[in-house]
């Protein structure tokens, strides 16, 4: 007797691929190498932790500052960069794209914006190298490792700086 559960299903979800500021290039394009492959569009996800979600009685949601006295800008000014490096990182990519930003700790939210879009799998960036880098890590935790344990779809964990076998 077949197991269902072993039989394969067409992927039919976005990939959805986890964006930061600043990320190489690399990350973005293979995530769009496979949704090409898999024949379904990409959906790329900034997660912004200084700010919250909030729902107004419309039903429509707003990103709002946690320091309601600070320049709030700057989510604006990293958004169209972001969206601006990867229209570049995209170029020539026969890929659907959109991009958006959300709220909140970058692997929960990630997880519930693949929730709701129905994501085949999620894609993200390792750490940079370097001592800064760990220690965020140390502190925070890792995004990849919390998704690659907490997820029921497939998360790719992209390498920045792949490094041999000695």
């Amino acid at each position: 007797m077949v197991d269902k559960s072993d039989v394969p299903m067409p992927v039919k979800g976005p990939a959805l691929v986890g964006v930061v500021q600043g990320q190489r290039a690399a990350v973005v394009r293979r995530a769009a190498v496979l949704a090409v492959g898999l024949g379904v569009d990409l959906v790329c996800v900034h997660v912004d932790v200084s700010t919250y979600e909030e729902t107004l009685p419309n039903g429509s949601k707003i990103l709002l500052p946690i320091d309601s006295d600070g320049d709030f800008s700057y989510v604006e000014r990293t958004a169209e960069e972001i969206q601006t490096n990867l229209s570049e990182a995209l170029t020539g990519c026969r890929v659907a794209w959109s991009f958006r930003t959300v709220a909140g700790e970058p692997a929960r939210a990630l997880s519930d914006v693949a929730d709701t879009i129905g994501a085949s799998m999620i894609v993200v960036g390792t750490r940079e190298p370097g001592v800064v880098h760990a220690l965020e890590e140390v502190l925070v935790g890792s995004v990849a490792v919390h998704l690659a344990h907490h997820q029921h779809r497939p998360v790719l964990i992209v390498p920045l700086d792949p490094r041999p076998f000695e």
